[in-house]
């Protein structure tokens, strides 16, 4: 099986490096050029062009504009990146009959309400991050390509930045710290998604009836108060020392951000389970690992 990835240096572009070794031969593409081949998304014609020429079995675009604020600023390039690129790459491999892994996010949703979002729910996006992304789907089921489109939330990783990490600094800086009470959603670890991907793939190539729209998150809900109490709870017992001494819950309109913020990121993520005959662990279980492999660096 030959794969492209797209956005090899990212989070999940980096954990999948790792994970889709087994199944074949994997040429993974950012922003520089490769062997002439390109995976610069602000650049569609070229990523297009590279694939054709490649011909992979499957390519999986790890790569978005993710800036959350800045796209509020920043909405061509947002659009060209989470939108039109992703239109092209979707064109791309149904020319060539290739499988299109794509990576989207809870905010295509509007975060209202208390109840998890299933797969077929309304889209109905915040702000312009969403709406991009949610364009970005939609060119993918309109291509008539095979896809898979992996909505999650919450990525953290070891590498890069995100809020795991942030709370961790932060932590060695200050004293005291005032966190947001009022968003819940799951913190899913990058090397979860990582694998999934890989395991999903290799049944998609034998069965192309479980192609579709799924939901990948860690199981379990939590604000990032709760969430970052958490991650200080588990660095100082495996013996971190930080000046932090209190946390304080605040509601979003305590902190007001350029993007409006989704307070309900829930998502439901049983029908990947039955689908793939998986399990999704609790997202403790990820945030403990990365706080291990954080502290023994």
């Amino acid at each position: 099986m030959k794969i492209v990835l797209l956005g090899k240096n990212g989070q999940v572009g980096w954990e999948l490096q790792r994970a889709l070794a087994p199944l074949g031969q994997v040429i993974a593409l950012d922003r520089s050029q490769v062997d002439g081949f390109c995976g610069d998304l602000s650049n569609p014609e070229k990523v297009y062009q590279s694939i054709l020429d490649i011909s992979p079995d499957v390519v999986i675009n790890a790569a978005a504009f993710t800036a959350v604020d800045l796209a509020e600023k920043e909405q061509e390039q947002a659009d060209l990146i989470n939108h039109q690129a992703v239109k092209y790459i979707a064109q791309a491999c149904h020319k060539i009959n290739a499988l299109f892994v794509h990576y989207s996010t809870d905010y295509v949703f509007n975060g209202q309400g208390d109840v998890a979002f299933h797969e077929m729910d309304k889209i109905d996006p915040l702000n312009i991050y969403g709406k991009t992304k949610a364009l970005g789907e939609a060119s993918i089921q309109q291509s008539g390509c095979k896809y898979l489109i992996f909505r999650t939330s919450w990525v953290f990783a070891v590498k890069g930045k995100n809020f795991l990490k942030t709370m961790l600094n932060l932590a060695q800086q200050k004293e005291e710290l005032s966190i947001i009470n009022d968003q819940i959603g799951a913190p899913t670890s990058a090397e979860l998604i990582a694998d999934i991907t890989a395991h999903t793939i290799a049944q998609v190539m034998r069965d192309d009836h479980k192609q579709g729209i799924y939901h990948l998150v860690a199981s379990g809900t939590v604000s990032w108060y709760e969430y970052a109490r958490y991650i200080f709870e588990q660095a100082r017992l495996i013996g971190a020392e930080f000046p932090l001494k209190q946390v304080h819950p605040i509601a979003t309109t305590a902190y007001p951000t350029p993007a409006k913020r989704p307070l309900n990121s829930r998502l439901e993520n049983q029908k990947i389970q039955q689908t793939f005959n998986l399990h999704l662990p609790a997202w403790q279980q990820g945030v403990k690992r990365a706080i291990v492999e954080l502290f023994d660096k």
